[in-house]
């Protein structure tokens, strides 16, 4: 089974672009309203239209950006656990 088709749409750019926002609203006394639970639907339409802003607006794009902002979630969580020393 190849899978490198998933490499080539994950988009380093919107991956830091939707960490940063991500880690913003968790952390800003601003978006206290906002839910922990949001966040990820948040990073991933953001990661949506900046793929489709960034590569053209193609099913294709919008799908590899969401995916993208989904992942920075993922990496958020990955450094977290590492920072804190949390295991499960």
């Amino acid at each position: 089974m190849d899978l490198s088709f998933i490499t080539d749409g994950f988009v380093p750019v919107i991956v830091a672009a939707c960490l940063v926002v991500g880690y913003v609203i968790k952390n800003t006394p601003l978006f206290d309203k906002v839910a922990n639970a949001y966040i990820p639907l948040i990073v991933a339409v953001l990661g949506a239209i900046l793929g489709g802003v960034l590569n053209g607006i193609s099913v294709d794009a919008i799908v590899y950006g969401a995916i993208s902002g989904l992942a920075s979630t993922g990496l958020h969580q990955l450094f977290t656990r590492i920072i804190e020393g949390k295991q499960e």
